[in-house]
Order: C-alpha cells, then sequence, then structure tokens
C-alpha cells in the first residue's frame, strides 16, 4: 500500500513481503524493549534481594500494559482513526480539528498535537540512543574487556548510521524486514527454552499478580510503572506508520508475531531471574547460551539501528507535517525515491538529531542511565493521543459518551498512571525530553502566532484585489510580453511584490498569475481538487494549490498543467516574483520582545521559498519589504 491509498480499509493479500516490510519499519523500537525493559522494572526492588511474587508482578504489569496499552488501545481501537488511510499525532489532531467548529475547541485541539508532536521528537532523540547503548553493552556480557568500548562504538555506529541518511531508507529496508523477523524468532525462542525450564513463570499471564503487586507496593508499584512503560515504548509506531502499509498487515504482524515472542521473551527472562538471581544483570543476554552471545550482540544492534532508523524516518514526516501545517519555518525536504512520495531527507533535522543523540550517549554513558529521560516523552505522547481519540471516536464516529468514556477513560487513565510516574524521574533525566520538548513548543507556538500577525498585517496595509482589477482598465499601466507569477499567501489581497513592480518598473506583464498555496489538514489532496483556477480580467488568474500534509509543493509542474484548462505556460517566459519580509517591532508590539526575536531569528533561517516550492532560482525576483509586528 501506498502512503496515499485513498482506502485503507480495502482488503490486502498478507503476502511476505508485506508482512516483511511491517516487521522492519513498524516494530523495530518496540521490539527491541527486552532489551532493557524487565532489568529496568526490577532494579527498584533489588537491593534487598527479589521475591518470586514480586518477579512476577513486573512480569504480569509488563504483559497486561502490552495487551491494553498495545493491542486494545492502539490495535483494536486508534488505528480505526486513519485520516484518510494516514496515521500520527498530527494527523489526529487534524481529523480531530474537523470534528468541531469552534476556533477554541480547534486551538485547543492544535495545542495537544503540537505538544505530542514536541515529544515525539524527543523520543526520536532518545531512541537511538538507549537502543545502541543497549545493544552494545551486551559485549560486557560476552568479555569485560569490552567495559570501555562501549560508547565509542556506539558513537561510531550512531555516526554512520546518520550520515547515511542521505541515501534515503529504499535501499536500506530490502534487508531491515528479514533482520526483524530474525529477530523476533530469536526472542521467542530463548525465551520458550527457558519457559520450558521453568513452567511456572507462566502464571504471571494472570492480572491477578499485577494487581497484587500493586496493592502490596503502592507508591512503589506506581514508581515502577516509570519502568515498566519502557516495554510499550514504540506503540505510537503502529499509528504513525499505518499510511505505508493499512491496519490489516499491523495487526496481522502483532496479533500472530510480535506479541507473542515479546511475551516469551519476556517470561523466559523472568524465568531466568527466579531461577539465577544473579542474572539481573543482563537478563536479555543471559538467556542465550555462551556460545551464542556475541552473534546475538551483533543481531540486537542490527534491530536496535532499525529501530533508530524508524525513529529517524518518522522525525522526517512528522517535521514535514508541522511545515505543512503551519507550525515550523520551511526546511529542506529531499525526496530519495523517484516513486515514494514519503521517502524523504532533510538535513537540517538530521543533524539535529544527530548532535542530540551524540550529547544523550556522552552524557548518560549507560541505557539504565537514559531509561529515565525515555518515558516521560513516549507517556505524553500516549496521553495526547487518548485525548484527540475520545473527540474523534464521539464527534466524527457518533459513538455515544458512555461507551467514550467506557473504552477510553481507563486507556486515559492509564496512561495518565504511566505519565505520572515518570514524572517522578525528572530529576534523574526525564528532564531532557521536557526541556527539549519546552523549546520546541515556544518555538511552534511563536511561528504559528507570528505568522497570524503577518497575515493579519498584510490583510490590514494591503489593497484588495477586486479594487485593483477593477481599476486597471482605467490605468495606463504598460503591458509587457511574458507571465508573471505572484506568490501570495492572502488570495483576496494584491501582492505586495505586485505593488512594488508597479511602482519601480512602472510595467504588468501581459499574463498574471496570482498563485495561493494552501495546506489542507488531510495526507494527500486528490488530483482533481489539486488546483482551482478563477479568471478574474482578461489574461489575469487567481490560482489556488492545494496540497495535504505529506505532500511537497512543485508549483512549477502544477502551473504547466494549467494548459488543459487554456491558460498558456511557457516556463523559460515565465517570472516569479516573491515578496521577502523583514520583520521589525510595531510601536505597540503583539508579541513580547523574547518572541519576536525567536520569530526573527527563525524567519531568517527558513529555507528559501524558490528552493521549497521547487522554482527555477533563475526565474525568481524578490522584493524586500519591511513589515511590522
Amino acid at each position: 500500500m501506498t502512503a496515499h491509498d485513498p482506502n485503507p480499509d480495502k482488503p490486502q493479500p498478507l503476502t511476505p513481503a508485506l508482512i516483511l516490510g511491517v516487521l522492519g519499519v513498524v516494530y523495530g523500537d518496540i521490539g527491541t524493549s527486552p532489551l532493557y525493559a524487565l532489568r529496568a522494572a526490577l532494579l527498584h526492588f533489588s537491593d534487598d534481594g527479589l521475591e518470586r511474587w514480586e518477579i512476577l508482578g513486573i512480569l504480569s504489569l509488563i504483559i497486561w500494559s502490552l495487551i491494553l496499552t498495545v493491542t486494545v488501545k492502539y490495535v483494536v481501537f486508534i488505528l480505526q482513526a486513519d485520516n484518510r488511510g494516514e496515521g500520527g499525532i498530527l494527523a489526529l489532531m487534524a481529523l480531530a480539528q474537523r470534528s468541531v467548529e469552534s476556533p477554541r475547541a480547534r486551538w485547543s485541539l492544535a495545542l495537544l498535537g503540537i505538544i505530542g508532536a514536541c515529544l515525539f521528537f524527543g523520543d526520536g532523540i532518545i531512541t537511538p540512543a538507549i537502543s545502541v547503548l543497549s545493544a552494545v553493552e551486551g559485549l560486557k556480557v560476552v568479555d569485560d574487556t569490552f567495559d570501555r568500548a562501549v560508547i565509542p562504538i556506539a558513537v561510531v555506529i550512531l555516526l554512520g548510521l546518520f550520515l547515511v541518511q542521505f541515501r534515503g531508507t529504499g535501499s536500506m529496508g530490502r534487508v531491515f524486514g528479514p533482520i526483524c523477523a530474525l529477530w523476533f524468532l530469536v526472542l521467542g525462542l530463548l525465551g520458550l527454552i527457558e519457559i520450558v525450564r521453568e513452567p511456572g513463570v507462566l502464571v504471571a499471564l494472570s492480572p491477578h499478580y499485577a494487581v497484587q503487586f500493586c496493592v502490596a507496593y503502592r507508591l512503589l508499584a506506581f514508581i515502577a510503572f516509570g519502568s515498566v512503560v519502557l516495554a510499550v515504548t514504540g506503540a505510537e509506531a503502529l499509528y504513525a506508520d499505518m499510511g505505508h502499509f493499512g491496519r490489516r498487515p499491523i495487526r496481522w504482524a502483532w496479533l500472530w508475531l510480535v506479541l507473542p515472542a515479546l511475551t516469551l521473551n519476556y517470561l523466559g527472562q523472568g524465568a531466568l531471574i527466579l531461577n539465577a538471581p544473579s542474572a539481573l544483570e543482563n537478563p536479555f543476554y543471559l538467556l542465550a547460551p555462551e556460545w551464542f552471545r556475541l552473534p546475538l550482540v551483533l543481531l540486537a544492534t542490527a534491530a536496535t539501528i532499525i529501530a533508530s532508523q524508524a525513529m529517524i524516518s518518522g522525525a522526517y514526516t512528522i517535521a514535514r507535517q508541522c511545515v505543512q501545517l503551519g507550525f515550523i519555518p520551511r526546511l529542506e525536504v529531499r525526496h530519495t525515491s523517484e516513486t515514494e512520495e514519503g521517502q524523504i531527507y532533510m538535513p537540517q533535522v538530521n543533524t539535529l538529531l544527530l548532535i542530540g543523540v551524540l550529547i544523550l550517549v556522552m552524557a548518560f554513558h549507560t541505557s539504565d542511565n537514559l531509561a529515565a529521560a525515555y518515558g516521560i516523552a513516549v507517556t505524553g505522547t500516549f496521553v495526547c493521543t487518548s485525548c484527540l481519540a475520545i473527540i474523534v471516536f464521539r464527534r466524527r464516529f457518533g459513538w455515544a459518551w458512555p461507551l467514550v468514556i467506557g473504552v477510553f477513560g481507563p486507556l486515559l487513565v492509564l496512561d495518565v498512571l504511566f505519565f505520572l510516574s515518570n514524572v517522578l524521574k525528572i530529576p534523574d533525566g526525564g528532564y531532557v525530553p521536557l526541556v527539549l520538548g519546552a523549546g520546541l513548543f515556544a518555538m511552534m507556538t511563536t511561528w504559528h502566532r507570528g505568522r497570524e500577525l503577518l497575515f493579519a498585517r498584510f490583510r490590514q496595509d494591503g489593497l484588495p484585489l477586486k479594487s485593483f482589477i477593477a481599476r486597471l482598465p482605467q490605468s495606463r499601466t504598460i503591458r509587457v510580453p511574458g507571465t508573471a507569477v505572484f506568490m501570495t499567501s492572502q488570495a483576496d489581497f494584491l501582492p505586495g511584490a505586485l505593488l512594488h513592480n508597479l511602482k519601480h518598473n512602472k510595467v504588468l506583464h501581459e499574463r498574471v498569475l496570482f498563485v495561493t498555496v494552501q495546506n489542507e489538514g488531510i495526507p494527500a489532496v486528490p488530483v482533481e481538487r489539486r488546483r482551482e483556477v478563477e479568471s478574474l480580467a482578461p489574461d489575469i488568474h487567481r490560482v489556488f494549490l492545494r496540497y495535504g500534509f505529506q505532500e511537497s509543493p512543485n508549483i512549477p509542474k502544477e502551473l504547466e498543467a494549467l494548459k488543459e484548462v487554456g491558460i498558456p505556460f511557457e516556463p523559460m517566459q515565465t517570472s516569479y516574483f516573491l515578496g521577502r519580509e523583514t520583520v521589525v517591532a510595531a510601536a505597540v508590539p503583539k508579541m513580547s520582545r523574547w518572541r519576536q526575536w525567536l520569530f526573527t531569528i527563525m524567519s531568517r533561517n527558513a529555507v528559501p521559498a524558490t528552493e521549497f516550492f521547487r522554482i527555477p532560482s533563475d526565474r525568481v525576483v524578490e522584493l524586500g519589504v519591511r513589515v511590522a509586528i
């Protein structure tokens, strides 16, 4: 299924290639959680030794978190809330916004989406760091002499991973699926062997032990929730990547392969610790016989690279969605595939991710230390997703309130418990995604607000387009050969670039196109709705070009297609006029000084419109204008 399939419910044959693709892209993150999740949760209770019921209680909590958060919440319900086949926190936000009419409600939902997106970026930085570190740490189990080599090896792997991103995921993707399939088979087999030796561990499948554990420990159990949630990190990928595969393959792979493999491995680790408490040192690698540990380290490293790749690609997708929805400035988008629109590379995002990941590895040193920073970003996204889903299922799907509360109420309570338990870890590293998220939130809201004020100023100072067209026959403006394309965000007002051109050059081209790009809250705009042309006067037209949040604009390509409606367009006879705004403070500023400074910095560093809209630079005329806000 392509990223823009208009009918995600259409039955698909579950081919081996499709299932392998799902395993390689969707389940890489959650599939590497056994490397650290159980150990991190049990460490809370290991000071005075671990009792049998404690181990069984933690196991039961992990297994039922997989069932409730991943299976029930995401696989059964959230996957139904597709935005024309696409998923993800911003797609869900756009879906929820279409279900309400109040501007205040729409902005509140936008804030939820922005918060979720900011936390997703935090997750995208922490995932490569903790995943690769946890895999390479297996070398210490093979031989203690590798202790000092863990960080250098992890840094080299991460540098290599980020430096090859410009090649795109297509060539690497062909090997991702088979490696992940092998990974899950090994997970299940290692766990099953240990379960056969200690079948009593199977009682942890009963929720009774999870409830007993929570009742006995209360506050300490609440604290342990912060580590238990590590077992479900990556669950949001099921929804975010739905557009690439459809919900049926994702559900099939989870229910018949991923969930059984993860459950068997966690139970196997628990059985090992029941028999040998010293195995808590690294229960995952100690599951394997000694001769298999080095190959297992190599396989785990490959799996964590795949998990990291999935988060990096997801960060590119979310960043492009943020640009298209008007939350961040224009960024460079490079398409790495001639056939797949969704395969992109964003250099600025890649560089920032790499810097953040390397800082985390050098600052925290071990995966145990990073575990404290990991959970809060994931659980915050969980909470935002549940809140948006409540609106969507009530307003868009018409569920009655008792049904909505009955289904999503307990799931939201679980998400909130996970989040609050991670709040307790803020001093130990949980501040990392919060600081990062707060910075991104300030940038996104500042950019959104600044653009609103900018557009309001254009409308206030601008000349209505209809007035200009009405006066044109009486004017003595000289018409010169060629086509002039004026890019404008305010379709009803005369572009400032045209006013300046008339003022300085005293001419108007024989053909004029006023082009407005509109971004819609859907993944992809159908071809028949892409272009809307309105004739304003002889040889003067207003053109609307609509794009979804998963698409990249290509203005020259769309304008050439205007020949179909009788508008001649010769690329070599066309000039593009763009306005370059310089923002200055108004006499009575409408934004605080620090926000104005931030907005100015972001404006200056935005990718030029020529690159973003793929306009030939040798056909562009830029006219500067100062705008006070």
